[in-house]
């Protein structure tokens, strides 16, 4: 074989070596396209990893437990009846400033639903309570007494009234209420006048418009007026919500308050961005719009350059208000599997009752659940903490009622009871001495148990935690189109 042979072999091969280099870079998009989207995604502000800090566990723990395991789980649950209606009164007066603020938006609208729309089961377990509490009164006992005077002409000697008067009842009512109340964070107000059910997937919590100064001075009275102090004399526009810096100095209780409503913040800012008003039709007769992520806002949002380097540490604070109501829904299970979930629809309510069983399994298997007994466990100083805690998230409750959009009201009435049910949850004197006599494991439980949650809690609670699983999830998406 000659020399020019030789080459024109190696050229060729050259050629061909160039060929299929050139087609799996394209394929591909080659080794240093993958460095250099890797570099890409670690930049992303969204991008977080390593410890939520202030708890044992990490970001992509989370991730993955809730994209893979709860998230899917909570989009077939809450669509069933007795998680869709929520019962809460939205005529509710501010008590704080004139309600000079209402939205005109037809987004901001509550699509109220037909009283023939909510399950029978529903309406009853609402007057279940005053039922009950009937046997007690003089009028209930009127009907056995003949019985008893037949047999016995000398009853009258002996007679014990046993029953209570109507003013006596309407006392222990109350002091049953004040007891109860003295364990919750949040003012359930179901039992109003002017409260009403709405079906929550006829109004899905996404951008309405609103927006403004009155939207701006909720979460401004939230942040400011309520928690613990701060340093606002030096901080932003932006940081003045949550001082980042200025929580190396405060206490555990003080850093978690903070966390807790940065953390409700950032999940609601995520809902609103990944279901935002794109387009909107003209017809006056059928209005609809058409929702859908909005890269542009939830850059706006939380990246560091539009938010004073605190957005990253927003997005943090999500994952460490997760970690808490799914601390509670733990601590709850052996309660939870008691209820009946009950709307009348028998085969629904079985289901129902078997995916919360299966749920909480799930739930009660996580490794690193957040550590509850890590607050309020200072002595004397804890009690006033914790004091403090209730009359905090009591007042953001009242807040709620100034929202000036009634859809936007209704989510944030729903997410502050849930987390308020959580916090109730967790640090129940009454749960912790149920759970620790063996209650949740007897056949059966005496009607009136020392610890309980009513219906309106028990969606509310579900409903948030659904809520804060669906930013988690969102913030995938959000990470892909970023990347």
């Amino acid at each position: 074989m000659t020399t020019r042979t030789v080459q024109r072999n190696l050229w060729a091969s050259a050629v061909v070596v160039l060929i299929l280099l050139l087609f799996w870079t394209d394929t591909t998009r080659g080794y240093f396209a993958a460095i250099d989207e890797a570099e890409t995604s670690k930049n992303c502000f969204c991008e977080l990893e390593g410890s939520i800090n202030d708890c044992s566990c990490d970001v992509d723990t989370v991730d993955h437990f809730n994209n893979m395991k709860i998230y899917p789980r909570l989009q077939s649950l809450l669509v069933k009846n007795f998680f869709r209606f929520y019962k809460v009164n939205l005529r509710q007066e501010c008590p704080f400033w004139a309600d000079d603020s209402r939205c005109a938006i037809r987004f901001c609208q509550v699509e109220n639903c037909e009283e023939q729309a909510i399950p029978q089961g529903i309406k009853d377990k609402g007057e279940h309570k005053e039922k009950a509490a009937f046997k007690y009164t003089r009028e209930a006992q009127v009907g056995g007494a003949a019985c008893s005077d037949g047999e016995d002409f000398d009853s009258s000697l002996g007679f014990l009234d046993t029953s209570i008067s109507d003013q006596a009842h309407r006392e222990f009512e109350l002091w049953a209420k004040h007891d109860e109340a003295e364990e919750d964070f949040c003012i359930v107000d179901d039992h109003e006048e002017g409260s009403q059910y709405v079906d929550l997937l006829l109004n899905p919590e996404r951008y309405t418009g609103y927006k403004g100064e009155s939207a701006h001075r909720i979460w401004k009275s939230i942040y400011l007026e309520n928690c613990f102090g701060g340093n606002n004399e030096t901080a932003n526009k932006f940081s003045n919500y949550v001082p980042h810096l200025d929580l190396r100095d405060v206490c555990l209780e003080q850093r978690a308050f903070y966390r807790i409503i940065s953390g409700l913040h950032s999940s609601i800012n995520i809902h609103l961005c990944s279901k935002y008003l794109l387009s909107e039709s003209k017809d006056f007769l059928d209005p609809q719009g058409i929702w859908g992520p909005n890269v542009k806002e939830f850059k706006r949002r939380f990246s560091p350059e539009t938010t004073g380097g605190e957005g990253p540490h927003w997005l943090r604070n999500l994952y460490f208000i997760y970690l808490i109501e799914l601390r509670a829904l733990a601590k709850a299970a052996p309660y939870l599997r008691r209820e009946d979930y009950y709307t009348g629809i028998a085969e629904e309510d079985d289901e129902v009752k078997l995916a919360i069983n299966d749920m909480l399994s799930v739930i009660e298997n996580f490794q690193s659940h957040f550590d509850e007994n890590a607050l309020f466990s200072n002595g004397i100083a804890s009690i006033k903490f914790k004091h403090d805690y209730k009359e905090k998230f009591r007042n953001i409750s009242r807040i709620m009622s100034c929202v000036g959009c009634d859809k936007c009201k209704l989510w944030g009435k729903l997410q502050t009871q849930g987390l308020g049910t959580a916090l109730k949850i967790l640090y129940s004197e009454k749960l912790n001495l149920a759970t620790e006599s063996g209650l949740w494991d007897k056949p059966h439980i005496e009607a009136d148990p020392i610890f309980r949650l009513s219906r309106t809690e028990i969606v509310a609670l579900f409903n948030a935690f659904g809520r804060l699983s669906n930013s988690i999830y969102e913030m995938e998406n959000f990470r892909r189109v970023l990347r």
